[in-house]
């Protein structure tokens, strides 16, 4: 690629880039590897089976999220950065397609798969960018470099077998959620200096809320798949209506104001960069796991409805919500500096829930829980009112 192509977007002070169709395009991966993550955990919902998911989990997101700082960066409207975008696809659909076995027989599948993104996509960005001034450039291959650091290790648990490969791969994980964290700090180049992660904050608030979109009708998906294949009786179509309201409910707390508000605060921001990896790099990990979480408990709420929660349906409908709600506490409070009331009220009602679930059944245990989150969401809606600007609650 020619060094003096501009593939870069063109800035205005506080102008907002909108999110392009061939970014909604690439995203269509990321619903399938939502569903993988969630029929994963299902399917190994065991302490070692979390661990496991949690490290995919945090695979995906990290695609996904590095993805979108480049596209902000870069102008998904020219050719290259579309083909790019296309040839991740691709290899997005490989590390999806390895999910449910990427501990067993298609580990180095999904190893190759993550490699080849993470690091093909740096070096591709690396060329991309202009000579001068040198800062993004010297940010980038710093961040190249780290990956190709990971990379060995993601490739190596790849080749391993059983408790080698998730060792590997934790350490593999480590250096990549460290990387920002060190400003990617690396002998002979020293760290990024903030000022070089500038972003257009408006599009990178949008593009962390389509994920939380896509994580929620992951959600309503195995929501209505699962009720569709039950037997309609009475106790069935209650156990829908509240996981459908559970739903909605993360919906309104998290899209009402909260999300408009961090797109405005981040977009008139002069540490743009520092909010970002903050606040939608790191934050936002919570709230997608506690949807991904919660939806694992609709499916088995729609399941078993009756009866007494056991275990894995305590962990779904009330570890979901609460993952939920302090990723959403921590992420408005960033942007608002203030703790959201209505959102500890929250976090205290669902902790409270834990010593009495066992003794109750899933339906009950699930619409209690949905109860708090519509609190939460009624509380904060009618606290903030019409304001533009929240306030603490």
């Amino acid at each position: 690629m020619a060094k003096d192509a501009n593939l870069m977007r063109t800035r205005a002070p506080h102008q907002h880039h909108r999110v392009t169709y061939v970014e909604l395009f690439f995203d269509l991966v990321f619903v399938f590897a939502i569903t993988q993550i969630s029929h994963t955990l299902l399917a190994h919902f065991t302490l070692l089976g979390g661990v496991q998911t949690a490290i995919l989990f945090l695979a995906v997101w990290w695609v996904w999220i590095f993805t979108s700082w480049v596209t902000n960066w870069l102008d998904p409207e020219r050719a290259p950065v579309r083909v790019m975008l296309f040839a991740l696809m691709i290899a997005g659909l490989v590390l999806s397609t390895s999910i449910p076995k990427a501990f067993e027989s298609r580990g180095l599948a999904f190893a190759l798969a993550f490699v080849a993104m993470q690091l093909g996509r740096s070096v591709f960005t690396l060329l991309s960018l202009p000579s001068s001034p040198p800062g993004p450039r010297c940010n980038m291959l710093r961040i190249t470099l780290w990956m190709a650091c990971s990379g060995v290790f993601w490739i190596a648990g790849g080749l391993a077998e059983g408790s080698a490969r998730l060792v590997l791969w934790m350490v593999a994980v480590a250096i990549e959620y460290l990387g920002p964290v060190m400003r990617f700090r690396f002998p002979g180049l020293g760290a990024t200096p903030i000022g070089d992660w500038e972003v257009e904050g408006g599009h990178m608030a949008e593009r962390c809320a389509l994920f939380i979109i896509i994580a929620l009708g992951e959600s309503i998906v195995v929501t209505g798949a699962t009720f569709a294949e039950t037997a309609w009786s009475a106790p069935a179509i209650a156990a829908f209506l509240v996981a459908l309201l559970g739903s909605i409910a993360m919906w309104w707390v998290y899209f009402h104001l909260g999300a408009e508000a961090g797109a405005e605060h981040i977009s008139h921001s002069d540490e743009s960069g520092r909010l970002a990896r903050l606040a939608y790099t790191y934050m936002h990990i919570p709230i997608v796991a506690g949807i991904v979480v919660s939806a694992v408990g609709d499916e088995l709420l729609l399941a078993h409805p009756e009866g007494h929660a056991d275990v894995r349906a305590i962990i779904g409908m009330v570890g979901g919500p609460l993952l939920f709600l302090t990723g959403t506490l921590l992420f408005k409070r960033i942007m608002r500096h203030l703790w959201q009331l209505s959102h500890l009220a929250g976090i205290a009602l669902l902790l409270a829930l834990i010593p009495c679930a066992p003794w109750l059944s899933p339906l009950i245990l699930s619409a209690a829980t949905t109860a708090v989150m519509l609190i939460v969401a009624a509380w904060e809606a009618i606290s903030l009112g019409s304001r533009t600007m929240p306030e603490d609650v």
